[in-house]
């Protein structure tokens, strides 16, 4: 069963990363997964928030920075180091198959901390906003996947990677607005 399941992983891998190789995708999906590209965002969401919610957007951000340490403590030093899987780009068996449009990285890949930490900051920031701005539900999915998305087409992660980062990002995203919506009113 394990084997079945990594040989699909491997296969699914392999038709996002070489399959859909176009020029578009190689200049773009690079800069999608890259933290620097978003910074204008990351600073527009903390000015946003001190600006229109005064007081309560310092909570907004702590709750908001809360949820994005429990995402990379959960992935990055709990899980990562436990399970050992090697990025595509570092396993042996691929070496001829993989596009080097990123540095590789030494670290795991399985979660994906930047799925972890992408939605669990969308769905956080989704039920913060919702009630006010519908659209923050299909931008913020949406910007959380095309960031899981870029980690499997420049090679970094397989998509179970990105699928089970997605889902613990999405139960830590969940936990810490569950959190927020309990101490808001006390506001």
């Amino acid at each position: 069963m394990i084997e079945s399941l990594q040989q699909f992983d491997v296969e699914l891998f392999l038709k996002i990363h070489r399959g859909l190789s176009n020029p578009f995708f190689d200049w773009l999906l690079p800069l999608m997964r890259n933290r620097f590209f978003w910074s204008p965002l990351y600073l527009f969401i903390f000015v946003f928030c001190f600006v229109e919610y005064k007081k309560k957007g310092g909570y907004i951000i702590g709750m908001l920075l809360v949820t994005f340490a429990m995402g990379d403590l959960i992935a990055s030093r709990v899980i990562k180091p436990l399970v050992a899987r090697l990025r595509p780009c570092n396993e042996p068996t691929l070496i001829h198959d993989i596009i080097h449009r990123v540095p590789c990285g030494s670290g795991y890949s399985f979660p994906s901390a930047h799925a972890t930490n992408h939605f669990a900051i969308a769905v956080f920031l989704i039920f913060v906003f919702y009630d006010k701005w519908k659209p923050v539900l299909p931008l913020g999915l949406f910007w959380a996947f095309i960031i899981s998305f870029s980690q499997i087409y420049v090679g970094v992660h397989y998509p179970i990677d990105t699928m089970v980062g997605a889902v613990l990002g999405t139960t830590i995203g969940l936990i810490t607005a569950r959190i927020y919506k309990t101490l808001q009113p006390q506001l």
